[in-house]
């Protein structure tokens, strides 16, 4: 491995964080809360520094272009590292301790969406911004970003933009991987501007539009609202961010192939696409049913909340429009198998996805009919293409290490916490970037600020493997990844 190109990764990847990071200077002049302005100058000046001392070893462009994958995987692992840390910085200005600043930072970028935070009235609007700001910049990915702006990484961005949006089956909307990436970032910004607009038509304020927007294209969840969704009693809010918490959720590139292309048939004819929409309905419907059994009100209520958890669960979001601790049981483990499902690959939701999910069902199907017939080959397609061995093995890992993670941290943060509801939902609703968990400790309208700090530890490690869908972390895992040339 060439060290000298990871550390020019990490490096420009930082110079161009610690710019982005004045932004919120720009909302507390705005807001009138210009005293609030050092923590994000210091948090720039932080990463601005670090960049420049990364990219002291010289490489050069031509290095830059022949980049391997063990380099981009690297370079992208700990570029989320250093971005985590300097985003953690802004906190500790705001009598955070280091390890909870850590953990409001990396979840954040991480679009995870669970909080250490309890007494919201203690900080300035500047600060919420700040906070959505980062779920948004992690949502589609800094490094995808940059591929799309600088031209440095004109050439080595297929491998970088493989290595921080890792997905079952590579697809994409233009020959240059470059243009593939401006065009996703410019779905999502178009995505919030239009979120905004209506939100602001329904009668929000920009400030309340701005971070709750920011907070559901990412799929991110921190709200600016200390009872989240619910706190605004607007129903026709919830509708709202609820739909577009599942165009969040789904594929960008059929997006780009709808609203772009105008191939609207796009989404009809994406497998993936309809197993997520039938997967909502299935636990929308049925959640409503339980809820209307257990609760009053009319069945049309019920849908709402039924199907407004369900997708902001589903789509790793964490948005809450009602206490669901209060449920039944019943409506409390269809929400728990939610949290495993996921949203759709090339989007913001976090999860296994379900085109992985597709791949599991039909892997098993194929095993079973081989039983039947041991000499008959049976490929499995998806999206209509035939899927390689190498690529269903990797599919098949990441399964098999997804589950083994969420067991292990759950077994030890059982023991941790000596409550079981805790750590099962703590440890699937960090791993899969969710948010609340469904224990009243760390439910929708409570905070993780109270475990102990291993456990937050385990969660960061969750939140960060998750979000960059274990692939980097288990390379670096191989001692072949270090030695490689």
């Amino acid at each position: 491995m060439r060290y000298n190109i990871v550390s020019n990764i990490i490096g420009s990847n930082l110079r161009y964080i610690g710019i982005v990071l004045l932004t919120p200077v720009i909302f507390a002049i705005l807001y009138k809360e210009a005293s609030h302005t050092l923590p994000f100058i210091c948090a720039s000046f932080v990463s601005i520094a670090l960049g420049f001392l990364f990219t002291l070893p010289k490489a050069t462009e031509k290095d830059i272009d022949s980049i391997k994958k063990p380099e981009a995987l690297s370079g992208v692992f700990f570029s989320w590292v250093f971005f985590a840390i300097v985003c953690a910085i802004p906190y500790l200005f705001y009598n955070i301790g280091v390890v909870d600043a850590i953990f409001e930072s990396v979840s954040g970028i991480t679009t995870t969406g669970a909080t250490i935070l309890q007494d919201y009235s203690i900080y300035p609007k500047t600060f919420f911004i700040y906070r959505a700001m980062t779920q948004w910049l992690g949502g589609m990915g800094i490094v995808v970003l940059f591929i799309a702006v600088l031209p440095k990484f004109a050439v080595a961005g297929r491998q970088m933009f493989s290595a921080e949006s890792p997905g079952p089956v590579e697809e994409k909307v233009t020959p240059r991987i470059r243009h593939t990436a401006s065009w996703l970032w410019g779905i999502y910004l178009g995505l919030t501007i239009v979120q905004i607009i209506i939100l602001k038509f329904l009668g929000m304020d920009f400030y309340n539009a701005l971070c709750t927007t920011l907070s559901t294209v990412s799929t991110g969840g921190l709200s600016p609202n200390p009872e989240s969704i619910m706190g605004y009693h607007n129903q026709k809010v919830v509708i709202v961010v609820a739909f577009f918490m599942f165009l969040s959720g789904a594929n960008f590139i059929l997006q780009y192939k709808a609203f772009i292309q105008h191939k609207w048939d796009a989404f009809i004819k994406s497998e993936e696409f309809l197993t997520y929409l039938g997967v909502t309905v299935f636990f929308s419907i049925t959640i409503a049913l339980f809820l209307y059994s257990t609760q009053e009100g009319n069945f049309l209520n019920r849908l709402i909340d039924g199907a407004f958890q369900t997708i902001s669960l589903m789509t790793s979001t964490g948005f809450a429009s009602v206490d669901f601790i209060k449920w039944s049981p019943d409506a409390k483990i269809m929400l728990f198998a939610a949290m495993f499902t996921g949203g759709c690959a090339a989007s913001t939701a976090g999860g296994i996805k379900m085109i992985r999910w597709i791949f599991l069902f039909k892997y098993i199907k194929r095993e079973v009919a081989r039983i039947i017939h041991p000499n008959a080959v049976y490929p499995i397609r998806l999206e209509g293409r035939a899927i390689s061995s190498d690529i269903g093995s990797q599919m098949m890992a990441f399964c098999v290490f997804y589950f083994f993670i969420f067991a292990l941290s759950s077994f030890v943060v059982a023991l941790l916490e000596k409550n079981p509801a805790l750590a099962l939902s703590g440890s699937i609703t960090t791993l899969g970037n969710i948010g609340p968990g469904l224990s009243a400790k760390i439910g929708p309208m409570a905070s993780f600020l109270n475990l102990c700090d291993t456990t937050k530890w385990i969660f960061i490690f969750n939140m960060l493997i998750g979000r960059l869908e274990l692939i980097p972390f288990l390379a670096l895992l191989h001692k072949d990844m270090w030695d490689s040339k």
